[in-house]
C-alpha cells in the first residue's frame, strides 16, 4: 500500500484499515509462532503499512493514535502499574 493511496482515503477508512492491519498482524504473529506461516515477509509488509497509515494520520493532524486505539476497543496503557 502506497502513502498516496492512504492519503486518498477518508479518515474513517484509514482507521478501519489500521484496525484490520493490526488484527492481521496478530494473526500472522500467531502463525509464525506455530510454524504455519509460509510468507514471513508479510509480517514486515503489514508492519510497514501500519506505520504508513500512522504517519499520514500524524502528518494531517487528524485523530491521535490514542483516540484511534480507544475507538477500536483497546485500552492502551491505562490501568497498568
Amino acid at each position: 500500500m502506497k502513502a498516496s493511496e492512504i492519503r486518498r482515503m477518508a479518515p474513517e477508512e484509514r482507521l478501519r484499515k489500521l484496525n484490520e492491519l493490526r488484527l492481521e498482524l496478530v494473526k500472522l504473529r500467531l502463525q509464525a509462532k506455530m510454524g504455519t506461516l509460509t510468507n514471513t515477509a508479510r509480517i514486515r509488509n503489514v508492519r510497514r503499512d501500519i506505520a504508513r497509515i500512522l504517519t499520514v494520520i500524524n502528518e494531517e493532524g487528524g485523530v491521535s493514535v490514542s483516540e484511534a486505539s480507544t475507538t477500536s476497543g483497546e485500552t492502551g496503557s491505562e490501568g497498568q502499574a
